[in-house]
């Protein structure tokens, strides 16, 4: 390249790395069609925000293994409780068996492409169902009890939000709920949410550059 100044070399080179990045992306979503990442995490842990950004910043399906529960419920109620959707979630499993929430979400995923985020993940189940499909990765939001209890005190977008802290520590081993932390081990990454909303999704960025460059 004789002739082209150092800061013009200096800047094909930087561009040479964009396109090869934009072209590794192309590349790589072209060979995978679809990478179905799974999200847990406790009660205000930062799971919900995540999975929004994933859909602005990245172009994701959402589905939510609640989609149906709340679906169900909204038919009846406008606003209804944490504790009605865990009800209902462990009925609908004790009528039609363990995997019910799943097969209603294997249309969706089964005919997507690109990446499709399944939030809140609860039992082992949901992680088996995850891990059914090819690639799949498992992504763990959490956060100290006591920060968790307060931004849901202060969102109040359920009717139990505005539960005390007693309260909310005896909702975190009901059936629906206790199995969290467990699964959040076998995850293949995880988030601690204890900073601030920038901070949150600088680590999703993170995460996100690991799965899309494996």
């Amino acid at each position: 390249k004789a002739g082209f100044s150092l800061t013009h070399r200096l800047s094909l080179g930087i561009m040479e790395c964009v396109i090869h990045d934009l072209i590794h992306y192309k590349n790589t979503m072209e060979e995978k069609k679809r990478v179905v990442i799974g999200l847990l995490g406790e009660t205000g842990s930062g799971k919900d925000t995540v999975a929004r950004y994933l859909k602005t910043r990245y172009n994701a399906h959402l589905l939510r293994f609640a989609d149906p529960i709340k679906e169900t419920l909204s038919l009846y109620f406008e606003r209804f409780s944490k504790d009605d959707q865990q009800w209902l979630a462990m009925l609908l499993k004790e009528r039609f068996g363990k995997d019910i929430l799943g097969k209603a979400l294997k249309p969706h995923i089964d005919g997507a492409e690109g990446i499709v985020s399944i939030n809140g993940l609860r039992f082992p189940e949901d992680l088996d169902f995850v891990r059914e499909f090819t690639p799949s990765y498992i992504l763990y939001v959490t956060a100290p009890q006591k920060l968790r209890w307060e931004r849901a005190h202060k969102r109040g977008e359920k009717t139990d939000d505005g539960q005390d802290f007693e309260h909310f520590q005896k909702m975190e081993l009901v059936p629906t709920e206790v199995h969290i932390p467990e699964i959040g081990a076998k995850a293949d990454f995880t988030i601690v949410n204890d900073q601030g909303l920038d901070e949150l999704l600088a680590a999703t960025d993170a995460v996100m550059e690991q799965i899309l460059k494996s």
